[in-house]
C-alpha cells in the first residue's frame, strides 16, 4: 500500500446508482472522521457535483474527472489515492485499464466484480506486476461474494472448535432474501455470456469450479444445476444464480489462505424452498426465475430500488459444515438491507476501510476480501455494516 497519497479512498463511478450509495455511506458514516480523506470520481464534473449535493456530502468533498476510455485520466486519479473503490461495471467492458494501472503503480483496488472469466484473465496478466508494485487487488467486495466467503470461513472456525478439524464439506444455503438483483449484476452476466459466445474457449473457464485457483484443481464439486430434496435440511433446494461466482471465490479463498479447509474441500450453494410438494414447486419457480433475471426484462445498470425497498430488504444465509461422522455444525450470516444495493454499498466501503486501517500488512497481490481480512472484516461488518454472524445450535 502506498504510504502517502492525497486521498485514502476515491469512489470511482460515484455518479452511478451503486457508486452514489457508496459515496453516501462514506459521507454519512464517516462524517466526523477527520482522519479519512476521500473523494468522488466519474466522467462528468457537473454530475459529480449534483450527486455530492443530493447525498448531503460536505461541499468541500473533492471531485475528480476520470473516464475508463481515457487511460491518462485513470492514471492521474489513482496517483492521488491509496485505495480505489470501483463501481464501474461490467468490469470486463470498463475495468481492465484501471486494474492494470493500479497493479502497475502500487494502488490498492477494490470492486464489486462477479465476472469469473475476466477475473481470471486479470489475475493471469497482472499478478506479477501487483506483487512487484505493492498493490493489493481485491475483487468481489459486495453481496458477491463477501457474505458467502465469510460464511464459509466462519462455520469452518466453529467446525475446528467442535470437530477438532475443518470440515471437508460445507453447504451454503439461502434461507431468505428480499431485494432485487442489481442492474450491474444483470449487465455483467449478459457481458459474460456475450464474451463466451464470441470465444468458446472461455466456456471451460466459466464452467470450472477452480477457475480462480490457477494451478490447482480439487475434488469433484456438486453441479447445483437442478432442484433436489435435502434430507438433512428437510427442504427442497433450487439452483442459486450467484453460486457461479461465489463458489469460485470460496475455493480461491481456501487456496490463498494455504488450504485450511483441505485440498479436497467440497462447497456448493443452493436456495432452500421448503418441504413437500409446495417446496418442490417453489424450487422449480426459482429455477425459471433465474433465467428471467438476466433476460430482456432484467434491470438496467443505473436502475435500482427505492430507499424504502433497500431498507426493507434482507438476507439470511445458512452454512452447514459436515464432519467425518456426519455430525453437523451450523452458522448463519444475515444482512439488514437488500443484498444488491443497500448491503453491498456498505460492504464495499467497509472492505476499503478495513484494508486501509485494519489490514495494512496484507501482502501485495490479487485477493479475495475474506482471505485478505478474515476476522477483521467480520468484526468491521458486524460493527458497522448491519451483518450478523452467529453459530446456530
Amino acid at each position: 500500500m502506498k504510504a502517502s497519497a492525497k486521498f485514502d479512498i476515491i469512489v470511482y463511478g460515484a455518479t452511478g446508482f451503486t457508486g452514489q450509495l457508496v459515496a453516501e455511506y462514506l459521507s454519512t458514516r464517516y462524517r466526523g472522521d477527520n482522519e479519512l480523506k476521500w473523494a468522488m470520481a466519474g466522467r462528468s464534473l457537473d454530475k459529480l457535483a449534483s450527486v455530492r449535493d443530493t447525498i448531503g456530502a460536505a461541499a468541500e468533498t473533492p471531485l475528480i474527472v476520470a473516464d475508463a476510455s481515457d487511460p491518462a485520466s485513470l492514471q492521474a486519479m489513482i496517483d492521488q489515492t491509496k485505495v480505489i473503490i470501483s463501481t464501474v461495471g461490467p468490469y470486463q467492458l470498463y475495468g481492465s485499464e484501471l486494474v492494470a494501472a493500479c497493479a502497475g503503480s502500487g494502488t490498492d483496488y477494490i470492486d464489486l466484480c462477479g465476472e469469473p472469466v475476466w477475473m481470471r484473465q486479470m489475475i493471469d496478466r497482472h499478478e506479477a506486476a501487483a506483487k512487484a508494485s505493492g498493490a493489493r487487488i481485491v475483487f468481489s467486495c459486495g453481496f458477491d461474494s463477501v457474505p458467502f466467503e465469510l460464511g464459509a470461513f466462519y462455520v469452518q472456525e466453529e467446525a475446528k472448535r467442535v470437530f477438532g478439524a475443518p470440515a471437508a464439506r460445507v453447504k451454503g444455503r439461502v434461507r431468505a432474501m428480499r431485494g432485487t438483483l442489481s442492474g450491474g449484476t444483470a449487465a455483467s452476466a449478459k457481458a459474460t455470456f456475450d464474451a463466451v459466445a464470441k470465444d468458446l474457449s472461455l466456456v471451460a473457464i466459466l464452467n470450472d469450479p477452480f477457475a480462480l485457483t490457477p494451478g490447482f484443481s480439487g475434488a469433484k464439486q456438486p453441479r447445483g444445476n437442478k432442484p433436489a430434496y435435502e434430507e438433512d435440511l428437510q427442504s427442497w433446494a433450487a439452483p442459486f444464480m450467484m453460486a457461479l461466482i461465489n463458489t469460485r471465490n470460496v475455493h480461491r479463498s481456501n487456496m490463498l489462505m494455504g488450504f485450511p479447509y483441505g485440498s479436497e474441500f467440497v462447497y456448493d450453494e443452493m436456495v432452500l424452498t421448503g418441504p413437500g410438494e409446495k417446496g418442490e414447486a417453489n424450487a422449480r419457480k426459482v429455477m425459471a426465475a433465474n433465467t428471467e433475471k438476466t433476460g430482456p426484462n432484467a434491470p438496467k445498470p443505473g436502475e435500482g430500488p427505492s430507499k424504502e425497498e433497500r431498507e426493507n430488504g434482507l438476507y439470511d444465509l445458512l452454512y452447514v459444515a459436515i464432519g467425518p461422522d456426519s455430525r453437523q455444525v451450523r452458522a448463519s450470516v444475515k444482512g439488514d438491507r437488500d443484498p444488491g444495493y443497500g448491503s453491498t454499498s456498505k460492504m464495499i466501503a467497509e472492505c476499503a476501510i478495513c484494508l486501509l486501517r485494519d489490514a495494512p500488512d496484507v501482502p501485495a497481490g490479487f485477493w479475495t476480501p475474506g482471505a485478505a481480512m478474515q476476522h477483521k472484516l467480520i468484526k468491521r461488518l458486524a460493527d458497522h455494516a448491519g451483518l450478523t454472524f452467529a453459530v446456530e445450535r
